[in-house]
């Protein structure tokens, strides 16, 4: 996969998976949020072997059918937008992307019909 400057000075964790669910890039910012995990030695270990049930069985049941999960969640206090998404190379799914971004508490929310 190529390396791009901007994903390295990123605020939020950025981590891939290839279609087999095997890592195969995390930034900086992912390795330090896994570093109780083992960080950057997580990579090319398999996804779901660092999953407990029931995340396990429901990222084995996105990466089959591709399907995107996105979703806020919350702990000590601080808010997350997390996403996991399918990415394709060629038109061929090749893993997924998961992003994770912290968000303000006072964050505002604007409805533009």
């Amino acid at each position: 996969m190529e390396k791009h400057a901007w994903v390295d000075s990123f605020p939020g964790s950025i981590t891939v998976c290839d279609r087999e669910g095997r890592m195969v890039e995390m930034n900086p910012a992912s390795a330090q949020f896994y570093a109780a995990d083992g960080g950057l030695a997580l990579l090319g270990s398999d996804l779901l072997d660092c999953h407990p049930e029931p995340s396990r069985t429901k990222l084995s049941q996105m990466m089959e059918s591709q399907q995107a999960n996105i979703y806020t969640s919350e702990r000590a206090g601080q808010k997350k937008l997390v996403c996991h998404i399918p990415w394709y190379q060629d038109g061929a799914y090749a893993g997924y992307v998961e992003l994770m971004v912290y968000l303000p508490a006072d964050m505002p929310h604007f409805v533009r019909d």
